[in-house]
């Protein structure tokens, strides 16, 4: 048997209550693994609440409260805490600010839901994890080169471009096909964006090879 998922407890921070009440209610549907036992609407409310500290705090970037970003993510690591930033919209330099602090993931908040719980779940096992689009805007100076990929992404474009389907890739990562496919997508456009055409099965196996992602072994020689 194996062993259950441990679970994670996240906090959320967000000073729009819409925004915080939809979004604990999606995550409580949406994922069995998390379990939401801080949703305040600002820093202060965090940092005295009976629950805290957690395991990953969402922060919303855009809190109105003259806290430098830097100083919040500076206090959750000193307690172990993972960080994952949500943003409207940021510069480019606040984002790489952030990363530069500590925080570990980073979303716009026109992200899909599922990939936000995805974030999440990376961000508790110390693994990056960067709205592609921030992604593209922070790395826009680097076009030429192969695109960042986090961990997870890494993942389904080995298991993807080694020739599983993706039931398989996302059975082998558990994750819902819907969340594989989300991948394949934010891989997709992070390589369009830097040059590269990976649209095809085949393109995107030529491409993982050449980039270290995929290894060529003697089986694969054939295909």
């Amino acid at each position: 048997m194996t062993e259950p998922t441990k679970r994670i407890r996240l906090a959320l921070v967000d000073d729009h209550r819409m925004l915080l009440g939809a979004l604990t209610e999606w995550i409580r549907k949406a994922a069995e693994d998390i379990d939401m036992v801080v949703a305040v609407p600002t820093w202060p409310e965090l940092t005295i609440h009976p629950e805290f500290p957690v395991d990953v705090v969402l922060l919303d970037l855009d809190l109105k409260d003259n806290i430098p970003v830097s100083l919040k993510i500076n206090t959750l690591k000193s307690m172990n805490v993972r960080v994952v930033l949500m943003s409207t919209y940021s510069e480019p330099n606040v984002v790489r600010e952030a990363l530069a602090a500590g925080a570990l993931g980073y979303l716009v908040k026109s992200e899909d839901a599922d990939m936000i719980v995805e974030a999440i779940r990376a961000a508790s096992k110390g693994e990056s994890f960067i709205s592609a689009e921030l992604d593209l805007a922070i790395n826009a100076d680097e076009i030429g080169g192969a695109p960042k990929l986090s961990a997870q992404e890494r993942r389904v474009m080995a298991l993807y471009g080694g020739g599983e389907p993706v039931k398989s890739v996302a059975y082998q990562l558990s994750i819902s096909e819907e969340t594989a496919k989300s991948y394949l997508k934010r891989i997709r456009e992070k390589y369009r964006v830097a040059g590269f055409d990976v649209g095809t099965k085949v393109a995107l196996r030529k491409r993982a090879l050449e980039d270290g992602i995929l290894i060529e072994t003697d089986t694969m020689h054939h295909l």
